[in-house]
């Protein structure tokens, strides 16, 4: 199953072992994850509760605070829980499993690449942009932001020069 989702390599009569990740699988992988996020982004405008919204708006007063705090670990966590919201809230189960198979092949380096300051208090405003986007249920507007948002992370998973070892665990590139 795992090497089905291209997380592990199956070698015969070796046994297997984890998946590298190039720079163009990267590419690949995040031009899916940006579809898939924005499909979310509209079908959650369409789907999503008022419940829901509060949920996600907390969440993103809490990542805000981690931000603020500069804990980075702790503010990945929280954009990670807010991404996985509005993918739930869009309420196609097919939807959500695609994204689940997908993000599992980048998640590590979606969640650990340093930021810049700069990139960092960018990256938080599109955060508020995507929540006044779902707040008022502007799923267009939604779609375009988070592209946006992870065509923005992409580059820098990219610039940061990620690779990952024979044993699979990501190691920044050294030049």
């Amino acid at each position: 199953m795992l090497a089905a989702e291209g997380l592990v390599q199956l070698l015969p009569h070796r046994g297997s072992r984890a998946a590298k990740l190039t720079d163009k699988d990267m590419r690949d992988l995040f031009e899916v994850c940006q579809g898939l996020e924005a499909l979310a982004g509209e079908l959650a405008c369409e789907r999503i509760t008022d419940a829901e919204i509060d949920a996600i708006a907390t969440a993103h007063a809490a990542m805000v605070q981690h931000y603020r705090d500069g804990d980075l670990i702790q503010y990945y966590r929280g954009n990670r829980a807010i991404h996985e919201a509005i993918v739930t809230a869009a309420g196609n189960p097919v939807l959500a499993g695609l994204y689940t198979s997908v993000t599992a092949r980048i998640r590590r380096a979606r969640y650990v690449t340093p930021m810049t300051p700069q990139r960092w208090a960018f990256a938080v405003k599109e955060h508020e942009a995507i929540l006044n986007a779902l707040q008022r249920r502007d799923g267009v507007g939604l779609a375009h932001i988070l592209r946006a948002h992870l065509r923005h992370k992409r580059e820098e998973v990219l610039q940061a020069g990620f690779a990952e070892t024979e044993g699979g665990d990501l190691t920044l590139r050294i030049a």
